[in-house]
């Protein structure tokens, strides 16, 4: 059976083109008439004559012609118009009935339940602080939630039906949190995105997704230090089709702390944590993944110090992975500090199959006697198989005597089969003070070398073990540069040396030294290494950071992109990309710019890293931009990293990163879906 498709309009406008054309033909042959239909001879002799009366003969045919087409062409014209308005008065006729179906299945439905079947729910009015209106049942957007007054709470936003998602939350008024995220449609629908706090108001949390549906975006927290509002809960199955839990909201100016990624239920990816707010903020924790498959959520980047005095704010810590093929989410990088720098967060554990999270790099000082944040601990293995998460290493420390570089975070235990995580370096700091290295991870009873710095252990077995393993890497490693089952070595601190490449079998990639290096690639199984911090204190300029190192072939995580240094009298550093997530894996992070506190313009934040091509189907997707730097110069602050792109199959591409605090920081790009 055949289908005819005809637009109307299209149809007018065709019919209306044709009518011109034929009005500026007639002119035109009205205007030649004369010159072509009476030829005057050249000469009075007979050849002159026929010749005349040849080529009158020839124009009086052509004129004839002209009018029959133009007869012709003038009937086109009026059936054309005439189908058009008989499509238009057919499709109004078909249309009617249904309308007037619907309006009369909607009339009854609200009658009764005071919502309707099909349609979006009404916007609340702004300054009413009341809530968005629920979708139709079946089919609808929840409406946004009104903005408060002052005092006032922002309003909820609506819940979608069965299908559609969830309205927005209002902003709250001057002193009033924002609204909550309306929940997304029973089936398939996205929750709502929380509301702004007003002054010193938290933002509101997200809105729970439907059964495939991901959690909405936690809002961002008010100016005067406002909590930013939880990411959503992800569907029972959200992770399936796409997202899982909704990104916490940024804290606010002021030291709000990040607000808390939502979780996923059985599958999907956790929320990364929000970060805090300039002045101490705390970023937030990283939300859970789904218990059967799901990478948990990185943790928020902690604020800088905003006042003499001040404490960089400390980074989330990561959230836990689900059992199979998900690793746990990394920790948040610590903030610069005007007295000491902020401590990075903890990297997730996984449950059964997967890599513990690594620890998040401790923050910079950036005064001249200040210490560095110490770096945060990896995450523990999964109990089958995987690698322990790698600390985080120490911040930097001010130039002049006696201030100390922050101590590295402990690296994570393997637990059957897997390499223990490497400890973090210590952060540079002033001569001749020296900071500590933290201690390595203890590898898996089964197989697994122990990361770097482990202590000595007092187990005969488990030094025979290594002992063995390390013979069995000793020609591979002679033949290739690389060993067959071990944890590459981190680049020392303030060389800007890049990490050495993980086993090629078992191992995370080392960490780049801070000055600039960038992260050793991961084996077969493994995270890629962290990116080094850029140093501050170089020449009035930061440097830009290292890049994350690429997640194992098979399974694993980008590594995360370092912070840029600091420009102490000139420009921040950029922040390092973030590193290529393995098949099954994530893209990293990408890292913060690096804050300009004395007048030049900030670092912009790293782009995060690509997802693994098959990293849709365990929840993970590309990374989230980085933090741009903070700077009091105007349009001096950096602009936010771009989300790493998601793999082939699916998958969430990554958030771009928040700009930096400041004039003219502008925020990151989202990554595309599905590697688009």
């Amino acid at each position: 059976m055949s289908f005819v498709v005809a637009v109307p309009e299209l149809l007018k406008t065709a019919s209306a083109d044709l009518a011109k054309l034929g009005s500026t033909l007639d002119a035109a042959h009205a205007g030649a008439a004369a010159q072509t239909t009476s030829v005057v001879a050249a000469a009075e002799d007979e050849v002159s004559a026929a010749i005349a009366a040849l080529f009158s003969a020839h124009g009086q045919a052509y004129q004839a012609f002209g009018a029959q087409a133009a007869a012709f062409q003038s009937q086109f014209a009026q059936a054309l118009a005439g189908g058009a308005q008989a499509y238009a008065t057919a499709e109004a006729a078909n249309a009617s009935p249904l309308q007037e179906l619907l309006d009369a299945a909607n009339a009854e439905s609200v009658a009764m339940t005071g919502r309707p079947l099909v349609g979006n729910g009404a916007n609340a009015a702004p300054g009413s602080g009341l809530n968005g209106a629920p979708g139709g049942w079946l089919l609808g957007d929840g409406g946004a939630g009104g903005s408060g007054s002052a005092g006032q709470k922002g309003g909820n936003g609506g819940a979608a039906g069965f299908w559609g998602t969830g309205g927005a939350g209002g902003a709250g008024g001057s002193g009033a949190a924002g609204g909550n995220g309306g929940a997304g449609g029973l089936l398939a629908g996205s929750g709502g995105t929380g509301g702004t706090g007003g002054s010193a108001g938290s933002g509101g949390a997200g809105g729970a997704g439907g059964l495939f549906g991901a959690g909405g975006l936690g809002g961002t927290g008010g100016y005067g230090g406002g909590t930013g509002g939880a990411g959503g809960n992800g569907g029972l199955l959200s992770g399936l089709v796409g997202n899982g839990g909704g990104n916490g909201g940024v804290g606010g100016y002021g030291g709000g702390t990040g607000g808390a990624g939502g979780n996923s239920e059985l599958f999907g990816y956790g929320g990364s944590g929000g970060s805090g707010g300039f002045g101490t903020g705390t970023g937030g924790h990283g939300g859970n993944g789904g218990f059967i498959m799901g990478a948990g959520g990185a943790g928020g980047t902690g604020g800088s110090g905003g006042s003499a005095g001040g404490a960089g704010g400390a980074g989330g810590d990561g959230g836990n992975g689900g059992m199979l093929l998900s690793s746990g989410g990394a920790g948040g990088a610590g903030g610069y500090g005007l007295n000491n720098g902020g401590a990075g967060g903890a990297g997730g554990n996984a449950l059964l199959l997967g890599n513990g999270g690594s620890g998040g790099a401790g923050g910079a000082a950036t005064q001249f006697d200040s210490h560095g944040g110490a770096g945060g601990t990896g995450g523990r293995a999964g109990v089958l198989l995987g690698n322990g998460g790698a600390g985080g290493a120490g911040g930097q420390a001010g130039p002049y005597g006696g201030a100390v570089g922050g101590t590295g975070g402990a690296g994570g235990d393997a637990v059957l089969i897997g390499n223990g995580g490497n400890g973090g370096v210590g952060g540079a700091g002033a001569p001749p003070t020296s900071a500590s290295n933290g201690a390595g991870g203890i590898s898996g009873a089964l197989l697994g070398l122990d990361g770097f710095n482990a202590p000595a252990s007092a187990s005969a077995w488990h030094t025979m073990q290594q002992q063995a393993i390390n013979a069995i890497n000793a020609p591979i490693q002679a033949e290739t540069g690389r060993a067959l089952i071990g944890n590459g070595t981190p680049g020392a601190a303030g060389t800007g040396a890049n990490g050495t490449p993980g086993g090629w079998l078992l191992g995370d990639g080392g960490a780049g030294g801070s000055g600039g290096g960038n992260g050793g690639a991961a084996g077969l199984i493994g995270t890629g290494g962290p990116g080094g911090a850029g140093l501050g204190f170089t020449a009035g300029t930061g440097q830009a950071a290292g890049a994350g190192g690429a997640g194992g072939w098979l399974l694993g995580d980008g590594g995360a992109g370092g912070t840029g240094g600091f420009g102490y009298q000139g420009n921040g550093g950029a922040g390092g990309t973030g590193g290529t997530g393995g098949l099954f894996g994530a893209g990293g992070g990408g890292g913060s710019g690096g804050d300009s506190p004395n007048g030049g313009r900030a670092g912009n934040g790293g782009a995060g890293g690509t997802g693994g091509l098959l990293g849709g189907l365990v929840g993970a997707g590309g990374g989230n931009g980085g933090v741009g730097g903070a700077s009091v110069l105007v349009n001096g602050a950096g602009a936010g990293g771009a989300g790493g792109n998601a793999g082939l199959l699916g998958g969430p591409g990554g958030a771009g990163g928040t700009g930096g605090f400041g004039f003219g920081g502008a925020g990151g790009v989202g990554g595309a879906v599905s590697g688009g």
